[in-house]
C-alpha cells in the first residue's frame, strides 16, 4: 500500500466543497508538488492529510505504518509566527512535542535529535539566536529543522517559499530535494511556483477544485494544463 492514498476524497467548508473526487497516491520516497490557482483546495487538502480538516466523502489512508503523528509540517508563516520570541534551538525542539505526551521536558534523545537536525540543516551555528532575528531563508531552514524533529519518514509543506527573495528560495528548494533523495524522506509541498515545481517534484497534482492533472512532472509539462501554467508562468 502506498505511503498515502486518497481515493474519491471530497472535502468542504459546511455547503461548500473545496476538493471534489480527488484520487491520487504518494509512495514511499516520492517527491510530490500540489499546484493550483488560490483557492483551488491546495491548503485544505494538506489540513486533511493532517487530520486537521475532516473527510466529507471517499478515503483518506496511510500506509507502511505511518501515523499522523509522525508527519512533519512547515506551515506558511504570519507575521506573528515571524516574530516569535525564541531560540533557533527552541524552536526546533518543540519539534518534539508529539513524542513527549505529558512529560514536561526533553529527554537527551530528544536534544541530540534536536541538534541533528540543526545540523542537518547548517544552522547549528545559529541555536542560541533569537528567531525572530533571523532572515526569511534562515527561518525557514528553523522551521524544516522543527519538521525534521518530529519525523524523518514524511514532510508536508505549505508554500515553503512564499515571502522569500529568489536566491534564499532556490536554497530552500535545493535543501528539500537533498532531503527528498539523500536522506529518503517523502515530500509533499503546496507551491504556487509551477516552474519551480516541475524543475524539483517527481509528480504534479494540479487542483483547481477537481483534479486537474495527476501524474509525473515531465507528463505535467506535455499536458495541456501543463503548457498553458507553464507558459503564463514563464512570461509573467
Amino acid at each position: 500500500m502506498a505511503l498515502i492514498d486518497c481515493e474519491g476524497l471530497t472535502l468542504r467548508y459546511e455547503r461548500t466543497i473545496a476538493v471534489q473526487d480527488l484520487t491520487f497516491a504518494v509512495e514511499t520516497g516520492d517527491y510530490l508538488c500540489i499546484v493550483g490557482e488560490n483557492g483551488s483546495g491546495k491548503s485544505t487538502l494538506i489540513k486533511a492529510l493532517l487530520r486537521l480538516h475532516p473527510v466529507s466523502e471517499g478515503a483518506l489512508r496511510y500506509g507502511d505504518g505511518l501515523k499522523p503523528s509522525q508527519i512533519g509540517y512547515l506551515p506558511q508563516q504570519t507575521a506573528v509566527q515571524r516574530d516569535f520570541p525564541a531560540s533557533v534551538r527552541e524552536v526546533v525542539l518543540s519539534g518534539c512535542l508529539n513524542r513527549m505526551g505529558l512529560r514536561p521536558v526533553y529527554l537527551a534523545g530528544e536534544k541530540k535529535r534536536a541538534l541533528a537536525a540543526m545540523e542537518r540543516l547548517g544552522i547549528a551555528a545559529l541555536a542560541q539566536r533569537s528567531y525572530h532575528q533571523l532572515s526569511g531563508g534562515q527561518q525557514q531552514r528553523v522551521l524544516l529543522a522543527r519538521a525534521l524533529c518530529a519525523t524523518q519518514r514524511l514532510l508536508l509543506l505549505d508554500e515553503p517559499g512564499a515571502g522569500l527573495d529568489p536566491l534564499a528560495t532556490q536554497e530552500l528548494y535545493r535543501t528539500i530535494g537533498e532531503l527528498n533523495q539523500q536522506d529518503g524522506i517523502t515530500v509533499v509541498m503546496v507551491s504556487h511556483d509551477v516552474n519551480a515545481a516541475v524543475q524539483n517534484a517527481r509528480h504534479i497534482l494540479h487542483l483547481r477544485t477537481e483534479t486537474q492533472f495527476y501524474g509525473t512532472a515531465e507528463a505535467y509539462r506535455q499536458s495541456d494544463v501543463g503548457r498553458l501554467y507553464l507558459g503564463v508562468n514563464a512570461h509573467a
